[in-house]
């Protein structure tokens, strides 16, 4: 006998197109290369005292540019990871993972983005789209494709490409790109990166080892990441004399909050659990980069704007 039952209506699952478009350029990452961008934008205006107005063409064009680069960046990235992001646990729900951005329609976009981006940053300075597609060159072929699955120097190779943006930013603004103020927010970038990504590295170590990924404590073990964290913590204490032609104060204030992250590395690995401490360390990671740009950003426009 057949039994017979009201069929059950399946709803469609909505799913924001915005969304979508947002986690395959990794919107998050784009938000706060595009401080570091503005940060060495308004630090050239202010060093060679040129109107806020003057270039705000070239501003335009390198925020734009920009975006979309760094956003191609994050497309490519997620593509060629589509097989380790399914393991990961903050990676496995990307649009690349499951599907709804396929590998075509990934690199059309991500093809089409670039381009865009590259010729906005050529139109405000052919250096500037230089330095915006190193940044993008580097992300994809040797961090992601050469040395991220297979050295524990991954990181540092993509801390070169995380450097890139507030060059494009001065580039757009000055040729001057060898300038002590350029020079040195190009080192800030550089050495931030290292004990920022090491305390992700062990915040998802497991993660970071069922996807077989080389970073650094999967492979050499917490000790050596705290070891080496704190060598580039004395580096970054050591980059503020860098800043000082250009600001004391905000050398004075990468001074103390490197020091503060430094205490914070040693106290906190001897007396909290490794994952805590770790969380701790990518917290202030965050605060120290964040105030230091903001104030970089506000001392040279309100210099220039009042």
């Amino acid at each position: 006998m057949l039994i017979q039952s009201n069929p059950v209506r399946v709803e469609p699952i909505q799913v924001s197109l915005t969304k979508v478009l947002f986690e395959s350029i990794k919107i998050g990452i784009i938000k706060s290369n595009l401080i570091a961008m503005v940060a060495g934008l308004s630090m050239a205006m202010f060093i060679h005292k040129i109107s806020f107005f003057d270039k705000i063409g070239n501003m335009m064009l390198a925020l734009i540019g920009s975006v979309f680069v760094i956003g191609a960046a994050g497309i490519f990235n997620n593509l060629y990871d589509r097989d380790i992001d399914t393991v990961m646990e903050r990676t496995k729900n990307r649009p690349t993972v499951s599907g709804i951005v396929n590998v075509w329609s990934g690199l059309f976009i991500g093809s089409w983005i670039a381009l865009g981006g590259l010729i906005a940053l050529y139109i405000a300075s052919p250096l500037s789209a230089l330095f915006g597609f190193l940044g993008l060159f580097i992300y994809v072929v040797p961090y992601t494709i050469w040395t991220k699955r297979r050295t524990v120097y991954n990181t540092e190779v993509g801390s070169l490409s995380g450097a890139m943006p507030p060059l494009i930013g001065w580039a757009a603004i000055s040729p001057d790109i060898l300038h002590p103020g350029a020079i040195a927010l190009f080192a800030l970038m550089v050495i931030w990166q290292m004990p920022h990504f090491y305390a992700i590295a062990i915040r998802r170590m497991e993660e970071y080892r069922a996807a077989n990924i080389p970073m650094l404590p999967v492979v050499k073990g917490i000790r050596r990441t705290y070891v080496q964290m704190n060598i580039y913590l004395v580096a970054l204490f050591l980059c503020s004399f860098l800043f000082w032609s250009f600001n004391p104060y905000i050398a004075v204030t990468n001074a103390i909050l490197s020091l503060a992250w430094f205490i914070l590395s040693i106290s906190g690995y001897r007396r909290k659990e490794e994952g805590k401490w770790a969380r701790s360390m990518f917290i202030f990671s965050l605060n120290h980069i964040t105030v230091l740009l903001v104030m970089i950003v506000g001392y040279s426009l309100g210099a220039l704007l009042f």
